[in-house]
């Protein structure tokens, strides 16, 4: 192969031109601080993916309630089965998953998330209601009617978890007196 010479044009450095000299080497200077601003840009880009690759359980479950709170429950669902990956059985994570799951008509997910919170806390009268009321998206209507009953006795004064037992369990009514 033949050695290069400085005047052939190479994709790093334009054409020499010897007659114009001067601005052409400013040109070159100009078009090496171009492509060492490209390299610049492109480490902070590659360094940023990393970030996010390793971002805290922490950060992600903020960025999961974020695009709750914009509703936008799929994509927050995402997020947050990474952070329960990140730390798994934590209950500040899997209710907003949990969450996340129903408003996104993943209902399945949401009862499996639901109950291994319930295990993290089985006191959490609204973990009781949310499974209930997953429970019912599901036509589980019996399950659905013990869990609405237990959130009721463990947060009593609650009118949202009676109203919602008796749309499942209406009154009894009484036998006629004959």
């Amino acid at each position: 192969m033949a050695a290069r010479k400085d005047h052939e044009e190479t994709p790093e450095q334009p054409a020499r031109d010897d007659q114009a000299g001067a601005g052409n080497e400013a040109a070159r200077d100009e078009a090496a601080r171009d492509e060492a601003a490209r390299d610049d840009r492109r480490v902070p880009r590659d360094a940023e993916l990393e970030a996010v690759e390793r971002e805290s359980a922490y950060g992600l479950l903020q960025r999961g309630l974020a695009l709750i709170k914009s509703r936008h429950h799929a994509q927050a669902a995402i997020v947050l089965e990474r952070a329960s990956r990140e730390e798994p059985g934590k209950g500040s994570i899997l209710e907003p998953l949990g969450r996340a799951y129903h408003h996104s008509g993943q209902f399945e997910l949401a009862r499996e998330t639901f109950e291994a919170l319930l295990e993290v806390d089985p006191s959490a009268h609204w973990t009781h209601f949310a499974l209930a009321t997953t429970l019912r998206k599901l036509d589980r209507v019996a399950e659905a009617r013990t869990h609405l009953r237990l959130a009721v006795a463990l947060y009593p004064t609650s009118e949202l978890y009676r109203r919602a037992l008796a749309k499942v369990d209406p009154p009894k009514t009484k036998p006629d007196a004959a």
